[in-house]
């Protein structure tokens, strides 16, 4: 049972939620001082047992034994959905792979509550939780955020907030709308607003608390016209490109069919290329 925990208020805890955790055998936690501190509010009392990143694969056997022995056992993290940028996916798996069945008490979510409170639009939506610290993985989100057209989720620690939403203006513009979420559902939950930019000048002067990134999509560029579609045919050509390279090349590019490339590619001065 994964069962849904406050990002920060404690009374959004559910009555289910409680209940799960009354009748639970075992109590698998991210943080065993952290759950107890959230166990002693309720008055619960139960068996704790250490599930982090390092520990999964080693706890699953004595999940799946105590499971298999008819007893309850229920995962949590230290706020919020466990597996969700958190501790639970490996155990989840391998539970279900034994054959178990896994439900779930749902509840708080901070990247949820981030979007929905945002402004940015929330049709459609896309969570990338942390992003890589530096190296070539890094770029890759960055650049992929940045022609993305849903509204992006990213979840980040106070001291790296500021060199994110830097290299976020980089990426996808200084003018690109975006909220950061700070302190979510507690005494100095924060909203705040502005363009990316903005933001990364905001918050140079220091962040504190847990933070999400919240960043509006790419709107969505202007049709490819004619002469935009022969102009870049014809670079692609004087680049040396085949001309059906240069076609699939700029298709893919401008965005636009093949065939509206095909027919106007016709009337470009291929000399130059490769065919």
């Amino acid at each position: 049972m994964l069962v849904a925990t406050p990002i920060g208020n404690l009374g959004d805890i559910s009555a289910r939620a409680i209940e799960e955790l009354e009748r639970a055998d075992l109590v698998c936690c991210e943080d065993t001082r952290r759950t107890g501190r959230l166990l002693s509010h309720l008055a619960i009392t139960a068996k704790m047992m250490r599930t982090d990143d390092h520990t999964e694969n080693d706890v699953a056997p004595k999940v799946i034994s105590l499971l298999e022995s008819g007893q309850r056992v229920v995962l949590v993290s230290d706020a919020g959905t466990p597996g969700v940028s958190d501790p639970g996916q490996r155990l989840v798996q391998l539970v279900i792979e034994a054959g178990f069945d896994v439900t779930t008490v749902p509840g708080p979510s901070a990247a949820l509550a981030a979007l929905v409170a945002s402004g940015l639009a929330t049709s459609r939506f896309v969570f990338e939780g942390f992003l890589d610290r530096k190296g070539g993985g890094r770029r890759d989100q960055l650049a992929d955020i940045a022609s993305q057209p849903r509204t992006s989720i990213i979840y980040e620690s106070p001291n790296r907030t500021a060199a994110t939403l830097r290299d976020l203006a980089e990426a996808c513009g200084p003018e690109r709308p975006a909220v950061v979420a700070r302190e979510l559902t507690k005494l100095h939950e924060e909203m705040v607003r502005g363009s990316l930019s903005e933001l990364a000048e905001w918050a140079d002067t220091g962040v504190r608390g847990e933070v999400v990134i919240v960043v509006s999509g790419c709107p969505p560029r202007a049709a490819a016209t004619d002469s935009d579609i022969i102009r870049a045919v014809g670079s692609e050509l004087h680049s040396g490109a085949s001309r059906r390279d240069a076609v699939a090349s700029v298709a893919s590019a401008l965005g636009v069919g093949r065939r509206r490339v095909y027919e106007l590619a016709l009337s470009v001065d291929d000399s130059s290329s490769n065919s």
